[in-house]
């Protein structure tokens, strides 16, 4: 027999609000001040170098192995471009500003890339001959514009560090830093002329959308922070 006073347990819990789900922009802040972040991405961008060392050593890199490293090492300069001038667009439409924090590292990739690729055309194409080397840049205007963006980018690289910043002050850091705009297109320039002698567009095409899309997304934000200021 049944106590009148008896009751069933009542599920307090059920009762409570349910608490919401962390936005994605918030799970995905940790990830990135995480202290493997750095070591992580910096491993990643090693890749592309590692492949074609191992490439070379296995002789995987087909029958003219020197133009291969050329090419290669050129893509990826422009590759590492390419994401160095995403991060800030990325940044603010994803809201992580803890983006900013790897710019720095793939910009100094894509000079290092960069680098390497000057380095495979003066060693396995011109044997290291300086006046052929000089010859050669004036004589051929593609890698006169490739020259000229790698020299662009030396500043660049050279005052991406705190030091710098504070020596040059941020007005004038953020002014000179602007330059990676004219290596963007002289960049793309120097690979458009040189897929002009085999006829190849196809990845000019993209190279160039991905490269008027993130310009002009910096443009457009350019003007919106002007017309804003001129309002106040």
């Amino acid at each position: 027999m049944k106590r009148s006073g008896a009751h069933n347990p009542v599920d307090t819990t059920a009762s409570l609000p349910a608490r919401p789900a962390a936005p994605r922009a918030q799970r995905a802040r940790p990830l990135l001040l995480h202290p493997a972040a750095k070591p992580l991405l910096f491993t990643l961008c090693l890749l592309p170098l590692a492949w074609l060392v191992y490439g070379a050593a296995a002789d995987l890199l087909g029958a003219n192995p020197a133009e291969k490293l050329i090419r290669a090492t050129g893509d990826w300069t422009l590759r590492f471009l390419c994401i160095t001038l995403a991060v800030t667009p990325v940044r603010r439409w994803a809201k992580q500003p803890a983006l900013a924090r790897l710019r720095r590292m793939l910009g100094l990739f894509t000079f290092f890339y960069g680098g390497l690729h000057f380095l495979c055309y003066g060693w396995l194409d011109m044997g290291f001959v300086l006046n052929d080397i000089v010859r050669d840049i004036a004589k051929r205007p593609f890698i006169l514009v490739g020259t000229s963006a790698l020299l662009l980018m030396t500043p660049l690289a050279l005052t991406s560090f705190n030091r710098a910043i504070k020596a040059l002050g941020a007005a004038r850091w953020q002014a000179l830093h602007r330059a990676v705009y004219a290596v963007a297109l002289l960049g793309l320039l120097h690979f458009f002329w040189m897929r002009t002698a085999k006829h190849n567009y196809a990845e000019v095409a993209i190279y160039g959308a991905v490269i008027a899309l993130l310009l002009g997304s910096r443009l457009v934000t350019a003007f919106r922070s002007r017309r804003l200021a001129a309002g106040r």
